[in-house]
């Protein structure tokens, strides 16, 4: 059975962490958002590849919940002696990872295939594919003016309220190499428990992408990243009462007009009727408090679109 996942931020990565312990690695690929992407003191840092990356190979520090494990932070506390750009957190074995990446783009490879060479150097078995090739960047604008997504994000801690969020360099991009083999050769789509707004939309903001996905012939399945209409971290919740309105799984499914067959939800969320636009809703735990946890709602999410026995 071969999986496409739509996937951002760390729950995104905890939830493939699920799945491939229900499907085989290989049959799995990743679509990963870039339009967190920056540059910090010359490198090239993709902070959503790397989250999946890391995750996914047994190196992500699970405490913090982001970066490295056993991380240490020496080239960063000179970067801050020397007055440099020391906002932005880069641990000692995540620069090596940044370094090879730019590296590469510098030798003229795009991003995915540097991904690639990565992925297979640290041993990830699932493919995973960068959205797109192309620079697309997310900007939110707030009361206090609008800012790059990290701006937003890791410097001003997501303390701005949103009112609106773009996607800088969308309309001119194209699929990475392998989205669209990978999306129209899927059994089934998932959308990985992501932030709508800055994890996934960013993806679905590539024409090729979403067209894709409204063509589909197979299930799509979205994860949503909602708890008792809480976002576990993060702004998602907070974006959502502000942008749709609410947070309840009605708000999640509209972020996803036309794409969705099946929404997942948690138990503390569960409607009293029927989501307009979803065929069908699986109701069930989605605290992913562990790998196990992160497994069986993978398996549910796959019951659901009927492609798990």
């Amino acid at each position: 059975m071969n999986v496409a996942v739509l996937s951002g931020g760390v729950g995104g990565s905890r939830f493939v962490r699920g799945l491939l312990g229900v499907v085989d690695p290989a049959d799995v690929t990743i679509i990963g958002n870039v339009a967190d992407d920056l540059e910090v003191l010359g490198l090239h840092v993709s902070p959503d590849l790397d989250s999946m990356l890391y995750t996914l190979t047994g190196l992500a520090d699970e405490e913090r919940g982001w970066g490295r494990a056993d991380e240490t932070w020496n080239a960063l506390d000179t970067v801050a002696t020397l007055g440099g750009e020391s906002w932005f957190r880069l641990g000692d074995r995540d620069i090596g990872v940044h370094l090879v990446r730019t590296q590469l783009l510098r030798e003229g490879l795009p991003l995915s295939e540097a991904t690639e060479r990565i992925a297979h150097a640290l041993g990830l078995q699932p493919a995973l594919l960068p959205a797109t090739d192309d620079p697309v960047r997310t900007f939110l604008e707030t009361p206090a003016g609008t800012f790059p997504f990290q701006t937003w994000f890791v410097a001003r801690g997501h303390r701005d309220e949103v009112d609106a969020v773009h996607y800088a360099g969308s309309p001119e991009a194209t699929a990475g190499p392998g989205v669209i083999a990978a999306l129209e050769g899927a059994d089934v789509i998932m959308i990985a428990p992501s932030n709508p707004y800055v994890s996934i939309a960013p993806i679905l903001a590539v024409e090729e992408i979403r067209d894709a996905l409204v063509r589909r012939t197979v299930p799509c399945v979205a994860i949503s990243p909602l708890i008792d209409g809480r976002a576990v971290k993060g702004p998602a919740d907070r974006m959502l009462t502000r942008l749709a309105g609410g947070t309840s799984p009605a708000h999640v499914a509209a972020c996803y007009e036309g794409l969705l067959d099946v929404l997942v939800i948690d138990e503390s969320d569960a409607p009293s009727e029927p989501i307009r636009g979803v065929g069908r809703t699986i109701v069930t735990q989605t605290l992913m408090t562990d790998v196990a946890a992160a497994r069986r709602l993978a398996a549910a999410a796959l019951h659901g679109s009927g492609t798990l026995a």
